[in-house]
């Protein structure tokens, strides 16, 4: 299953909410869909879900194209927007239940699929219950269901963990690696940029409608520059060291933070290990050189400026 989004555009009057954006993933992928407020990132995943028109461009899956056909594409989609309508006269059950038949499924099947669906997401106890009275994160698993009755092969998922408590992101990130481990296409968005890094293997960040970078995040951090950042622990002598290291070439930047020493280092792996001979040679009687991981939130500050439309 391929997701190909080419070229789309949508323009709000003289703004341009979605400005020529391209970007493609695939089954299993989760990617995170990352930018600060106004970015244009929930008009984009409507127009993937074909609740809104681009002005141009299309979005196909697996060939299928939103604008062509959105009856076809909506089939292959599931869609959990950032906030689910607080209902006062129907319960979680017959919510469900509901899309199950709008999807055309019928009789013994159709209560397979949602009693399913209900013991997946952990809303068998409260199946009877009204959507109204339902915490934040009740209501997100809710929307998650019901995104999930159809079986789609693809989700759009627009802000699933804002407002979760501690235990609820856990679960959902839990509940997204069985999805993307089944071979569903995961494309969310979220401002909890630490806990994207851990579920997401590749992001897309935009900025004012436009996108400022895309892949994963190596490929992303790498982009423009070639830095490694290292963090180092010594056994001696380790005040010392983070003077020397002040001084020495190839050392962007150095710091001390309580029993370690984090040190930006311009230049490939080589020189990384260049620097970790250095230090050996003079002497330090070093105990941890590790490479550290570019995470998803310091990416996204070095690509992004805050500018907002």
């Amino acid at each position: 299953m391929q997701i190909n989004v080419d070229h789309v555009k949508k323009y709000f009057g003289r703004t341009r909410a979605v400005d020529n954006i391209s970007f493609s993933f695939s089954s299993g992928d989760v990617v995170g869909f990352v930018g600060p407020n106004g970015a244009g990132k929930t008009t984009m995943m409507r127009i993937l879900a074909t609740l809104d028109e681009p002005t141009s461009g299309d979005a196909t899956i697996d060939g299928v194209s939103i604008v062509e056909a959105p009856e076809n594409a909506r089939r292959l989609i599931g869609y959990v927007p950032d906030a689910l309508p607080a209902h006062r006269d129907i319960s979680v059950h017959d919510y469900l239940d509901f899309f199950a038949r709008a999807y055309g499924l019928d009789g013994v099947k159709r209560k397979q699929v949602v009693e399913s669906i209900e013991g997946f997401t952990n809303l068998t106890g409260i199946r009877e219950k009204t959507l109204y009275a339902l915490s934040k994160g009740m209501k997100q698993r809710v929307s998650l269901a019901r995104a999930l009755v159809h079986d789609p092969p693809v989700l759009v998922m627009d802000e699933p963990a804002a407002g979760l408590d501690p235990r609820a992101r856990v679960e959902l990130r839990e509940l997204l690696r069985i999805l993307s481990g089944d071979g569903k296409a995961i494309l969310i968005s979220s401002h909890i940029l630490t806990e994207l890094s851990e579920i997401c293997g590749g992001a897309v960040i935009i900025e004012q409608g436009k996108i400022v970078a895309s892949g994963n995040l190596q490929e992303i951090a790498g982009q423009g520059t070639e830095q490694c950042t290292v963090v180092i622990r010594s056994l001696n002598r380790q005040d010392e060291m983070y003077k020397a290291m002040l001084i020495m070439p190839n050392v962007a930047a150095v710091n001390q933070l309580g029993g370690e020493i984090e040190v930006k280092v311009s230049g490939s792996e080589d020189t990384c290990s260049e620097l970790l001979e250095i230090l050996i040679k003079s002497g330090y009687r070093i105990i941890e050189f590790k490479q550290r991981g570019s995470d998803l939130e310091s990416v996204f500050m070095s690509v992004t400026t805050g500018v907002v439309q």
